[in-house]
């Protein structure tokens, strides 16, 4: 279901939890998450920098954000397809959100689709260094 551009963090995170209760299955979850990812926007070369590059990520991922107006933009993408995935669920909960609200909205999202259960110790890794990124983003934004 798209997201309706008036929602908050909080109910994009509420209506991907009810997006992911219509699969039974972790095989469908998972080809549901890559299939997100295949949907991200398109990832300039050059914006493949190092000072962008996501560390404790088993594969490459880079994220760039941007302030546009009040609200921070993110972009970013991954050479796997599972951790694009990943980020499009990221994208849908936190971009283009005003810096509190990312801070305010904490990522139950995990625990509630089971991926702190279903995903590799070392995509869970990737995961949480991503969020660290955007909060850390938000963080210094919001300062």
């Amino acid at each position: 279901m798209p997201m309706s551009a008036e929602s908050t963090a909080e109910q994009a995170q509420q209506e991907l939890i009810e997006d992911f209760e219509i699969f039974d299955n972790w095989m469908d979850r998972y080809q549901y998450i890559i299939d997100m990812g295949k949907q991200l926007p398109t990832f300039p070369e050059e914006w493949k920098a190092d000072e962008l590059k996501i560390q404790g990520c088993q594969s490459n991922v880079w994220m760039r954000h941007q302030r546009q107006g009040d609200k921070l933009h993110f972009d970013a993408i991954s050479d796997a397809a599972i951790v694009s995935g990943l980020i499009a669920v990221l994208m849908r909960i936190y971009n283009d959100r005003p810096a509190e609200e990312i801070r305010a909205t904490s990522p139950h999202f995990m625990t509630d689709l089971g991926l702190d259960k279903h995903l590799s110790p070392t995509r869970s890794n990737g995961l949480s260094a991503m969020l660290k990124r955007i909060y850390a983003v938000a963080e210094q934004e919001a300062a």
